[in-house]
């Protein structure tokens, strides 16, 4: 037995009587060892944890970070996505494919590297992007490319902006990597303090804070939470999930969050299993974001070995409280709350069907509160300043700041947190405007589930009463700005590619809709402009998608496209 195996069956020893819950992490293992999961691999796995051979041919499929043929263990991805392909990512991909020899997808001969364009790493604000295996890296170019190759760049610093009120107030002066560091600054404090309240009070207090799903659900939080601390069941066991799968392009909030103040997202998920009653939480981590996950794994770490996580924590007899990290493997589609309970119950990442909803039914079939990671930072915020300095910041509707990530054709590309209220075209110039002056001719909001607009927005204030008023998204807080120079169409293909690809399959009008849609906007090869007959098919395409589809993945696969569509008339010959 090598000393491989047997790392992996030991392993497999160690968790076997939790069964398929631990499929994924196992996966991961095999693949970090082997560089790929072989049928004999894929056999050891499925008797260890007793989980169908079939059903593990079928999750490796269906996550593309996980490989069933020989590859090689380190995988250089590129990103191609919308924000990327602005700043001439292109450029990057083919000169990354010169050096190495290869196209994307293939490995070289000796299988020591794999190259893959992939379409968004999450990093957008430092357009282009790439992963070196696990070193991210930033601003590439084809002068640069040989050094991110040969893994000579490292990741660039976060760019922070704007007032960092609350949620990014540690970002850059605690130390993301010890525990001592975030509680000078105050950390667990607020929980200390909440832990000494009845949790019907501490719901409560939630409650008055207004504050709505950060993920674009914009679900009330705290009505959230009191529904499923009153909801009963067989097993009295309850579950938060920290939803950190952040995967809509232009989106990166999150990730500057669990790099750089992991403890307070530690702080946060304890603070809403007590409010909730939960014992179980879990962060689910995007595969991409390898800093994160290593971040948020050592801060779980220190946080269990000071009793801030396990039994009787913080010296309470009978509160008990621990924390499970996941690392997903590639799909967009986990960021939908009921696909991302199947990816840690270990099988393929499909919605379900709702209702029932997760505060009744959610992972293991039982109460469940998800809550994305900004969502538990504005809680853990609001609880620090109190209600009354919380309240006393945005609007009435819209209480307390947003982080708004802010890139494309911006001076400075980066996170920026402010109290709601700010307009769209004030953000844009805090971000320093477009360079060389030149004219805006399109700012994508949402994120690629999101909507086009134009400058005539400019003056909309982003609140939610103001954007249901104006109908565009606040969502993730995605602000992707396009100058005159920029070719819509063919962004619009890229994000047609990006559904198609993403579409999980379990449903047929997401499934084939999304297809059609990319071969539509793809099929016309040079051409520039849509046909009219063209632009009908869309529409028709986007409507049976957006009414029938299952989940929220098709139900807005169509919405930029159709936004860009109804803006740019010209786009229709």
């Amino acid at each position: 037995m090598t000393e491989k195996t047997s790392e992996l069956s030991n392993f497999l020893a160690d968790v076997s009587s939790r069964k398929r819950t631990m499929l994924l992490p196992a996966l991961h293992l095999a693949q970090d060892l082997y560089g790929w999961i072989s049928t004999e691999t894929q056999k050891e796995i499925s008797e260890e944890l007793r989980v169908p051979l079939a059903d593990i041919h079928g999750v490796i499929e269906f996550y593309t970070m996980f490989y069933n043929k020989p590859t090689a263990k380190k995988v250089i991805r590129v990103c191609d996505g919308p924000a990327c392909e602005i700043k001439n990512a292109h450029a990057v991909l083919e000169a990354s494919e010169r050096r190495l020899g290869i196209k994307t997808g293939e490995n070289t001969d000796d299988l020591e590297v794999s190259f893959e364009h992939v379409p968004c790493l999450g990093m957008c604000e430092f357009a282009p992007v790439g992963l070196n295996g696990l070193e991210a890296a930033g601003e590439l170019s084809s002068q640069n490319v040989n050094e991110f190759l040969d893994g000579k760049l490292s990741q660039p610093a976060v760019n922070v902006f704007g007032d960092q009120l609350s949620m990014l107030s540690r970002v850059g002066t605690v130390d993301p990597n010890d525990l001592e560091s975030y509680e000078g600054a105050g950390g667990f404090d607020g929980l200390r303090e909440v832990l000494k309240q009845d949790p019907e009070d501490v719901i409560n207090l939630v409650e008055s804070f207004n504050i709505l799903g950060r993920g674009g659900a914009q679900f009330p939080t705290g009505s959230k939470w009191r529904i499923t601390r009153n909801t009963e069941n067989a097993k009295n066991e309850k579950h938060i999930v920290v939803n950190a799968d952040e995967s809509e392009p232009g989106t990166f909030k999150d990730r500057v969050l669990m790099e750089e103040d992991p403890f307070s997202v530690i702080e946060a998920a304890i603070l809403a299993g007590f409010a909730v009653g939960a014992e179980n939480g879990w962060i689910f981590v995007r595969g991409e974001y390898p800093r994160s996950f290593q971040r948020l794994e050592n801060a779980i770490h220190q946080a269990r070995s000071k009793g801030y996580l396990g039994k009787n924590i913080f010296d309470i007899e009978g509160l008990n409280f621990d924390i499970e990290i996941r690392k997903g493997a590639g799909a967009y589609i986990c960021g939908e709350e009921t696909a991302l309970f199947e990816a840690i119950e270990g099988k393929r990442g499909f919605p379900r069907m709702k209702p029932p909803f997760p505060t009744t039914h959610g992972l293991f079939n039982q109460p469940t509160v998800v809550n994305n990671v900004e969502t538990l930072a504005a809680v853990l915020s609001a609880i620090n300043m109190g209600s009354e300095v919380w309240n006393g910041l945005g609007t009435d509707q819209s209480p307390g700041t947003k982080l708004f990530c802010i890139s494309g054709n911006v001076e400075k590309a980066g996170l920026y947190e402010y109290p709601f209220g700010q307009s769209i075209g004030e953000l844009i110039e805090m971000a320093g405007g477009v360079p060389q002056d030149k004219e805006i001719q399109g700012i994508l909001l949402g994120g690629a589930a999101g909507v086009f607009i134009g400058p005539d927005k400019l003056d909309v204030k982003l609140t939610y009463e103001d954007a249901k008023e104006h109908g565009i998204p606040i969502g993730s807080g995605v602000i992707m700005v396009f100058d005159e120079d920029v070719e819509m169409m063919p962004i619009l293909n890229n994000l047609a590619r990006f559904f198609a690809h993403e579409s999980c399959g379990k449903c047929f009008p997401c499934q084939l809709g999304t297809q059609r849609q990319m071969e539509i906007l793809t099929m016309n090869g040079d051409k520039k402009l849509l046909s009219r007959s063209d632009k009908i098919d869309l529409a028709d395409i986007g409507f049976a998608m957006t009414e029938t589809s299952i989940c929220g993945l098709g139900q807005t696969a169509s919405t930029a496209v159709q936004s860009a569509i109804k803006l740019w008339p010209e786009l229709v010959e």
